[in-house]
């Protein structure tokens, strides 16, 4: 006989009608298979993630430290982003003068430009919709 020990188990009723009703699912024989094996997987999950999370901690390093080298690119283009967009505002500052009724209708237009695109904008499509071209 093996080496097994016995262990009494009290489920609530509700409990014990889903082992009924399930314990054939996963291939289990018996009921008490089925609890050996539910019991040997959750181990194994506490075991493998310390029991905070869904993945093991080396799965969720590997996620986060790929998605912290997103950020930091996504951030430095970003950067670059800006400056070179607050460069061309400087120029065209300097170069024209705008009034504040005609940046606010040139703003309502550039909303609505960038919400018919999706974000999608490009110099040649904005000269073809203008007739430039």
């Amino acid at each position: 006989m093996s080496e097994r020990e016995k262990l009494a188990v009290r489920l609530d009723p509700e409990l014990r009608e889903r082992l009924d009703r399930c314990y054939t699912m996963d291939g289990s024989r018996s009921r008490r298979e089925y609890i050996e094996n539910a019991i040997q997987f959750y181990t194994d999950y506490l075991e493998m993630s310390g029991g905070s999370s869904l993945l093991p901690k080396e799965v969720t390093s590997a996620i986060n430290g790929r998605l912290g080298l997103f950020e930091d690119r996504l951030s430095s283009l970003l950067f670059k982003m800006t400056v070179a967009l607050d460069m061309n505002a400087g120029i065209l500052s300097d170069a024209y003068e705008f009034s504040e009724e005609s940046l606010r209708q040139r703003r309502a237009e550039s909303v609505k430009n960038v919400k018919q695109t999706n974000g999608l904008l490009s110099l040649e499509q904005r000269a073809r919709d203008s007739g430039e071209m």
